[in-house]
């Protein structure tokens, strides 16, 4: 079977909604077009991908030479809302005094409330988010997470993530991950550490609830060794489909692949 079009990251989903603490056999999809593709239904499966020379922008739809920040056209890049540098350092917002590149666009998505998070992998990552959490930690590839903060508005998650970087990461080693090396510290002591770490004035926005979310990723025997591939090396690549992680397919030998960094790119998929 054949499916072609410009993809997006990866959708996630659960089969157990009713039990968000226990997130068990994510369900991976891949918008490609106007179609949705099941990836955990291609698990064990050859499949072929061929990247037919064409990348919109995922922001005004034009054709790029280049993919920048996850999809974008190096205009967009520039100007566009989505890639303002508060996405990468939230601290840097400054939705809630009405300012941004969109004020409407910062209005919807920064001047709300966001959450401060650990996530844990190789080691303990604090992170920020203001859309449904549960997604961020599984792009992340986090075995487990916890909520560590609720806050008004981005900036003020940003103040904390900063402070915290002294005892955590804000980055994903993203090999460890992918080979399943994970930290065995207590993610519930963690927080409680936390209070520690932060101001007393930010101790009323710690999160009250202590829930223990834990992210089980439809991939059985994770590599050893791992080697990155991509469409502007590799313009096809097949093989059988091992598993999915994070944003990564598997494929046999430890090759993966990156879906999130291919965002915009028209491909072919033969299945």
């Amino acid at each position: 079977m054949n499916i072609a079009g410009n993809i997006l990251k990866m959708r996630t989903d659960y089969l157990n909604k009713n039990n968000p603490e226990s997130l068990n056999k994510i369900q991976y999809s891949l918008p490609i077009g106007e179609n949705m593709l099941s990836i955990n239904n291609l698990i064990g499966t050859k499949i072929q991908l061929i990247y037919e020379g064409l990348i919109n922008c995922v922001v005004c739809g034009k054709k790029t030479k280049k993919s920048f920040g996850q999809g974008s056209c190096y205009t967009c890049f520039m100007t566009a809302p989505q890639n303002s540098p508060c996405i990468i350092n939230p601290e840097l917002c400054e939705a809630h005094l009405g300012k941004g590149r969109n004020v409407e666009w910062e209005e919807k998505n920064h001047n709300k409330e966001h959450i401060v998070y650990l996530a844990k992998s190789s080691a303990i990552k604090i992170g920020v988010t203001g859309d449904f959490p549960m997604t961020r930690w599984i792009d992340q590839g986090a075995s487990e997470a916890i909520i560590l903060a609720k806050v008004p508005y981005r900036q003020l998650a940003g103040e904390i993530e900063v402070m915290m970087k002294d005892y955590f990461t804000d980055k994903t080693n993203w090999r460890n991950m992918l080979k399943n090396i994970v930290s065995d510290v207590d993610l519930l002591e963690t927080k409680e550490e936390c209070y520690d770490y932060l101001p007393e004035d930010y101790h009323e926005f710690i999160d009250e609830e202590d829930i223990l979310y834990e992210m089980q990723f439809p991939m059985e025997n994770y590599p050893n060794k791992i080697k990155s591939i991509g469409f502007d090396k590799i313009p096809i690549i097949e093989g059988v489909l091992q598993g999915v992680k994070g944003q990564y397919l598997y494929f046999e030998d430890g090759k993966v692949l990156n879906m999130r960094k291919h965002t915009g790119y028209y491909l072919s998929i033969n299945y």
